[in-house]
């Protein structure tokens, strides 16, 4: 799993989703889907790192707030579009999800009832199922490599790149598999440093930093959370997915063919 890990210095949670088999015995194509956090502090090395990766669609999770303050650097290369919905997508300050959750939490068992009750919210979100169509369409147009991205890469990021698991069938624990190694992949000490940043700025210095850990990490349960809700609205994440996000059968046969072997 780890060899899906891109080493990056500046560019936090960068690793390639592919590869997955699926139920009907087909597999998901490596060098197509890439996913990871911002890339303010991208260095030259990983720069030219994405520009080998010849990306032609960049969709970027972010709300306003998140991409004026953070702005993504670029090789000089870059020619990819990027893709974004316009509004803020976790709360009305513009903070990203962990964040948001980070209110009223001072240790690390808050912090884990935090976003696991955070999770259960995002498949309803307006912006983000905004954007979330946007995902689809491209992949469905299936125009070269796609990078698809976040603040931290982890939560918006991680329930987007499942429901694409979800949809084609992954096996569960490759799901759950994919979606935890944001807990190992690239200076993990580095991104909880630069969280905690934003996080203390936004709620005080009482926030615990076993508290901090936890909201810039994943549990299991967070993303199990997201899809009960799916399911508990809508029966399956497929009905969700046509239903809220437009993926209809059209478009997931598109995105079979540019996807999977």
């Amino acid at each position: 799993m780890e060899d899906r890990i891109l080493p990056m210095e500046g560019i936090h949670n960068f690793r390639d989703y592919g590869g997955y088999l699926t139920r009907g015995g087909s597999r998901f194509r490596t060098g197509l889907l890439y996913r990871s956090g911002q890339h303010l502090d991208a260095t030259p090395d990983d720069l030219a790192t994405v520009s080998d990766l010849k990306l032609t669609t960049v969709i970027d999770l972010r709300g306003d707030s998140e991409r004026m303050n953070y702005p993504c650097a670029r090789p000089e290369d870059f020619q990819a579009e990027i893709l974004f919905a316009p509004g803020e997508m976790a709360d009305r300050h513009g903070n990203a999800p962990h964040v948001e959750a980070a209110e009223s939490v001072r240790t690390a068992e808050q912090a884990s009832q935090a976003m696991a009750r955070l999770y259960k919210s995002m498949p309803y979100r307006p912006n983000l199922i905004a954007i979330f169509r946007l995902y689809f369409d491209a992949l469905a147009k299936g125009d070269g490599a796609s990078l698809i991205h976040c603040l931290a890469g982890k939560d918006r990021t991680g329930l987007a790149v499942g429901l694409l698991h979800k949809l084609f069938d992954v096996h569960d624990d490759d799901i759950q598999a994919d979606y935890m190694l944001t807990n190992v992949a690239g200076n993990i000490d580095r991104r909880i440093a630069a969280g905690a940043i934003a996080i203390r700025r936004n709620y005080g210095e009482q926030i615990e930093d076993d508290a901090i850990r936890t909201l810039m990490s994943v549990e299991a349960r967070y993303l199990e959370n997201a899809f009960a809700a799916i399911i508990e609205q809508h029966g399956s994440i497929a009905a969700y997915a046509e239903e809220i996000l437009h993926v209809t059968k059209d478009k997931m046969e598109e995105m079979e063919a540019h996807l999977l072997d």
